[in-house]
């Protein structure tokens, strides 16, 4: 489960192998959303709407970043790090 990015208590990161669509994990406390790369769509789970919003205005600059790290998880080779939402 490496750990991408971290921002405002927010943690994006991909597993392994994982499966498609192309997605990433946004965990804050105990609550947890798999995100839809493309579409920025919640796949599954649900985050507070501050961080939801602000992962959301992540993800939307760093879409080709986490497209590329999507498909080296996926082929389980360790993701780049994306800089953090300032």
């Amino acid at each position: 489960m490496p750990i991408v990015s971290s921002f405002y208590g927010i943690l994006i990161y991909f597993y392994f192998e994982d499966h498609n669509p192309p997605h990433f994990h946004a965990k804050y406390n105990e609550y947890e959303a798999l995100v839809d790369i493309n579409t920025l769509g919640i796949l599954r789970g649900s985050l507070p709407s501050k961080a939801h919003a602000l992962v959301i205005e992540w993800a939307s600059k760093h879409k080709i970043e986490l497209l590329n790290d999507w498909e080296l998880a996926k082929a389980n080779k360790q993701p780049e790090k994306i800089e953090p939402l300032k």
